[in-house]
């Protein structure tokens, strides 16, 4: 499960945030009756993991300001992941089994066009290759595993995480939409030259036009 990539206690921190006002750092010593330096050193880690935000409050009068903590989305969709695997896959299913493959293809473009539309702004770079490096580091910042690699000659992006796991589906119908979207942000025709329907370990895309 996602959960064990936070510590337990971490995981204990997040299921008292989800759902309820921001918290104090007094209030979750209350409910986990444990020591301040270990709460803090838990939300700590989990602020730096983008799944909880922290925020000040400035109190009336002459008291000290306080901080308040929240779950993020991210904490969401970390401690319910598997009610993603479920209902995600399933919408997709009733989308081709109600329209079959035009109604497909008409999704898919409409998704890849908005993600595209999410990231154009952070991808600026005058090249292929300098706007490849920004699409893994864009993703990269967001927890994706994502490298550019060049060999011999070759320009490649190597996709090691797949946010379409949970859709992997034996048609590949789904890994269009990464071909899209990467090709309409670097600007630039793309080949699947591994994926992982054929046992490769991860999506790799390499770079088919001149202009590199």
């Amino acid at each position: 499960m996602p959960e064990t990539l936070v510590s337990p206690a971490g995981v204990r921190i997040l299921r008292l945030l989800v759902g309820k006002p921001p918290q104090t750092i007094s209030q979750l010593i209350r409910e986990i009756g444990v020591t301040r330096t270990a709460v803090s050193e838990q939300l700590n880690e989990l602020v730096a993991a983008g799944l909880v935000v922290r925020t000040m409050e400035r109190l009336p009068g002459r008291g000290r300001p306080r901080y308040l903590y929240a779950a993020t989305t991210n904490a969401l969709m970390l401690l319910f992941s598997r009610g993603q695997e479920l209902v995600i896959p399933s919408i997709w299913r009733a989308i081709e089994q109600t329209g079959g493959g035009e109604l497909t293809k008409k999704v898919l473009k409409r998704a890849a066009q908005s993600v595209v539309d999410h990231y154009r702004p952070r991808i600026t770079g005058r090249t292929v290759r300098e706007r490849l490096h920004q699409i893994a580091e864009v993703w990269s910042e967001e927890g994706h595993l994502v490298d550019v690699i060049e060999d011999q000659g070759r320009l490649l992006l190597r996709k090691r995480s797949c946010g379409f796991v949970s859709m992997f589906e034996e048609s590949r119908t789904i890994c269009s939409l990464d071909i899209e979207v990467i090709s309409s942000l670097a600007q630039v025709s793309l080949k699947q030259v591994e994926c992982r329907h054929d046992g490769a370990p991860c999506c790799t895309f390499e770079v088919v036009s001149a202009g590199k």
